[in-house]
């Protein structure tokens, strides 16, 4: 029974998008790909458009008095304005391009927090945090004597609202969570968290790499302050990430690299700074990946994501129960709220060894 559910699960209504799926054999086996938490493959029209852009568009931008560069430049901010869309976002200048969602992280803690902490401050991070919104704190204190508090996570993998409620004391200046655990598969309540952390007066910042692939956005129904992702999860390209920041909070960030493009001016007496995002963008950006991003956001806005969504609950809980019924295999982690993502570990069995005897099956 279990197999013949398998089989009209197989067919999903977007697997043609992506070559890999199409064509590629795994040592005989059909690519089962179940790694997407760490990067998603690409649709075809996004690779296409690329490709296009490099032979036919290729300029340097926001610098250039011709046509390739023009049009560069255009494209690269028509990418910024169909991603401040996709998220919601009120003005397209509270988009920074940055490498990635672990550099656009670093740009918000040690630039906006950096300026903005003192020493007896304290910030509130979960026990669910990935090192990108974790890592960067701890190198901050290196400067700072700020305190870190670490809302518990349960062992189903629920977070510990009452903790959270009782650690936003009036010595909390910023809370910084994930959207969506890349672990647990944990959806935290962040429209909730970000009201109580408000409601103390402290900015409320969001880590939505896992989260923005599982549910739509909406930064100012959220009401976050900060919002970070990459691009090569959201179906885009490697290489480019995206900082959402409230402009009045973007004006009040020190810039963090110096360079080209984002000066006003530059005298050998010292420099004047571009207005955000331009301030954050400094030398050549990823341009050619931003409008790659932008391509998979047009992709992404043409799917029914009801319909995207409900496939993705059966195919989870397919593999739940599936999984469930292996001896000796036990789940990390069910939270009440949780995303189509599964932890788990095999008595006897570390997770090399699984891993290598799944890939011989052509499971990723």
């Amino acid at each position: 029974m279990a197999e013949n559910k398998l089989m009209n699960l197989s067919e999903s209504p977007y697997k043609n998008n992506f070559p890999v799926f199409v064509s590629a054999k795994i040592n005989g086996q059909p690519l089962v790909y179940l790694d997407t938490a760490a990067s998603a493959q690409k649709p075809l029209e996004m690779v296409k458009a690329m490709a296009d852009n490099y032979i036919n568009s290729y300029a340097n931008v926001h610098r250039g008095i011709y046509y390739l560069s023009e049009r560069e430049t255009s494209l690269f901010e028509q990418a910024r304005q169909k991603i401040a869309g996709f998220i919601g976002a009120e003005k397209t200048a509270e988009v920074v391009f940055t490498k990635g969602a672990t550099e656009a992280l670093n740009l918000f803690i040690h630039s906006f927090a950096g300026n903005l902490l003192k020493d007896g401050d304290e910030v509130v991070l979960t026990q669910a945090e990935h090192h990108a919104n974790l890592v960067p704190w701890f190198i901050l204190q290196k400067n700072i004597d700020f305190k870190l508090k670490f809302v518990p996570v349960d062992d189903m993998g629920n977070l510990d609202m009452t903790a959270y409620e009782n650690m936003l004391t009036d010595r909390v200046k910023i809370v910084s969570v994930t959207q969506m655990s890349n672990v647990l598969g944990t959806i935290m309540p962040i429209k909730e968290m970000c009201r109580l952390a408000h409601g103390k007066g402290a900015v409320f910042a969001v880590d939505g790499s896992q989260g923005i692939t599982h549910a739509k956005v909406d930064v100012r129904d959220i009401g976050c302050d900060f919002y970070a992702f990459s691009g090569h999860k959201l179906y885009g390209p490697t290489g480019i990430g995206v900082l959402y920041g409230k402009y009045e909070m973007l004006k009040r960030m020190p810039v963090w690299q110096g360079g080209g493009d984002m000066v006003a001016n530059t005298t050998y007496q010292g420099a004047a700074f571009a207005e955000p995002p331009s301030c954050f963008e400094a030398g050549t950006p990823p341009f050619v990946q931003a409008v790659g991003l932008g391509y998979a956001v047009d992709y992404l806005r043409r799917i029914d994501y009801e319909k995207a969504f409900a496939y993705e609950d059966k195919v989870f809980d397919y593999l739940y129960n599936a999984l469930k019924s292996v001896k000796g295999l036990r789940i990390i982690g069910n939270a009440e709220h949780k995303g189509g993502l599964v932890s788990f570990v095999i008595d006897g069995c570390n997770e090399q060894d699984a891993a290598m005897i799944l890939n011989q099956m052509g499971i990723a």
